[in-house]
C-alpha cells in the first residue's frame, strides 16, 4: 500500500528523529521476542520425535502414557524418566536408572539391543514463568549458567518471568490505552464541537467521575469479584478515558469556528464527517503529546496494583510482583536490578517512540 504524500512526510520526519527511530527498532525486537515467549522460555519442548512420530507439547496436551509411561496426567518433560522414555522409544528399564540410560541412548544401543531413538527440541530457556527450578540451596538463588538472572523467592526463573511479564504488560497497556483513547477522543470531540449545554453537562460528569479514587474502587471490586485480567482492563478503561478529553475538547473548541469548518457546514457536510475527517487530524498533535503519559501511567498503575497484591491474578507473570519480590528479598540484589532495568528500558523506549510520533504529526517540526 502506497502512503499519501502527507504520511510520507510524517514517516520521513519520524525516521530523521534518530532516538525515536532506533527506540522503535529496539522495542520491536524485544516485543517480538516476548510475543513468542513460549518458544523462548518454556518447560515443554517445542518439538518431540518419539518412535518416528512428531509431537508439539507447546500447543497440545499429551499424557505420559503417550510416551510409554504409567500416568494419564500430562507428561512432565523435564523429568529424567520421561526424557529417557522419549530418547529410548519407551523402554521399561527407564524407570530403573533413567540418567544412565539417557547417556547410553545416544549410541542407539542399550544392553546390546537396538532402540528407536527419539529426541526433543527445547527452548533456549527451559523454564516457564511458573516453573520451579531444581537447584540446591535456599531461594532466591543467584544468577548462574542455568538461571541467567537468578530465581525469585519461590525458585522461579527470573528471566522467564521477565519475558512473559514484558509481553503481558505491553499487551495490557495497548488494550487499555487503545480503548480509553477511542472513548476519550469521541467524548472530547463531542464536547468541543457542540459546546453549550452538551459541553457543560459533560464537564460536570467528568469532574464528579475524576474525583472517584481509582485504586480504591479497583481494590474493592477485586475483593468482591476476584482478580481477573479483563475485569482489570474494564476498570482501567472506566477511569482512564478522561485523560484525553481535555486536550481534544480544547482543540475542537478552537477549531469549531475556523473558516474550513464553516465552509464545510455551508456545503452541507455532516457533523460526524466534519469532526473526524477534518477537525480530528488537526487535534492529533495535542492528542499524541498525551499518549506517552497515558501509556507510562497505565504500566505504572498495573505495577503498583501487582505490588500491592490487587493486580493481575497470582498465576500470571507480573513485573510488579517481581518488584515486590525484590522488596521482600533485599539480600538478593539481582531481583531489584532486574525490576529496575526492565521498567526503565520499557518506559524509556515507549516515551521516545511516542515523542517521535508526536513530532512527526506536527507540521512545524522538521529534522535535519
Amino acid at each position: 500500500m502506497t502512503l499519501s504524500p502527507l504520511n510520507q512526510r510524517r514517516w520521513r520526519n519520524f525516521t530523521r528523529n534518530r532516538r525515536a527511530y532506533w527506540s522503535l527498532w529496539i522495542f520491536a525486537v524485544l516485543f517480538g521476542i516476548s510475543l513468542f515467549a513460549e518458544f523462548v522460555a518454556n518447560d515443554k519442548p517445542i518439538l518431540v520425535n518419539y518412535r518416528g512420530e512428531y509431537y508439539t507439547p507447546i500447543f497440545n496436551f499429551y499424557p505420559e502414557t503417550e510416551f510409554g509411561g504409567d500416568f494419564q496426567t500430562e507428561a512432565i518433560y523435564r523429568d529424567p524418566e520421561v526424557k529417557c522414555l522419549i530418547e529410548t522409544g519407551g523402554l521399561d528399564v527407564c524407570f530403573d536408572d533413567p540418567e544412565a540410560l539417557i547417556e547410553d541412548a545416544q549410541d542407539g544401543v542399550i544392553d546390546g539391543e537396538d532402540i528407536i531413538k527419539g529426541w526433543a527440541i527445547w527452548p533456549i530457556i527451559p523454564y516457564s514463568f511458573n516453573t520451579a527450578v531444581d537447584r540446591p540451596g535456599a531461594a532466591p538463588l543467584p544468577p548462574n549458567e542455568q538461571n541467567w538472572l537468578g530465581t525469585d523467592g519461590t525458585k522461579r526463573d527470573v528471566l522467564a518471568r521477565v519475558i512473559h511479564g514484558f509481553r503481558l504488560s505491553i499487551l495490557f497497556t495497548l488494550i487499555v490505552t487503545g480503548l480509553a483513547s477511542v472513548i476519550g477522543i469521541i467524548a472530547g470531540a463531542v464536547q468541543g464541537f457542540f459546546g453549550g449545554w452538551v459541553d457543560l453537562i459533560f464537564q460536570r460528569i467528568i469532574e464528579i467521575w475524576s474525583s472517584t479514587p481509582q485504586i480504591y474502587v479497583i481494590i474493592i471490586m477485586f475483593a468482591i469479584l476476584g482478580r481477573s485480567f479483563w475485569l482489570l482492563v474494564f476498570l482501567m478503561v472506566l477511569f482512564g478515558w478522561m485523560s484525553l478529553v481535555g486536550v481534544v475538547r480544547a482543540e475542537f473548541l478552537r477549531a469549531r469556528n475556523l473558516e474550513y469548518v464553516r465552509a464545510a457546514r455551508a456545503l452541507g457536510v455532516g457533523n460526524i464527517t466534519i469532526m473526524f475527517r477534518h477537525m480530528l487530524p488537526n487535534a492529533m498533535v495535542a492528542t499524541l503529546t498525551m499518549l506517552p503519559f497515558i501509556i507510562t501511567g497505565t504500566i505504572s498503575t498495573l505495577a503498583v496494583l501487582d505490588f500491592l497484591g490487587f493486580g493481575l491474578p497470582s498465576s500470571a507473570p507480573s513485573l510488579g510482583e517481581l518488584t515486590l519480590q525484590a522488596k521482600q528479598n533485599l539480600q538478593a540484589p539481582w531481583l531489584a536490578f532486574t525490576a529496575f532495568f526492565t521498567f526503565a528500558i520499557m518506559l524509556s523506549l515507549l516515551v521516545f517512540i511516542f515523542e517521535g510520533i508526536r513530532d512527526a504529526f506536527d507540521p512545524r517540526k522538521t529534522f535535519s
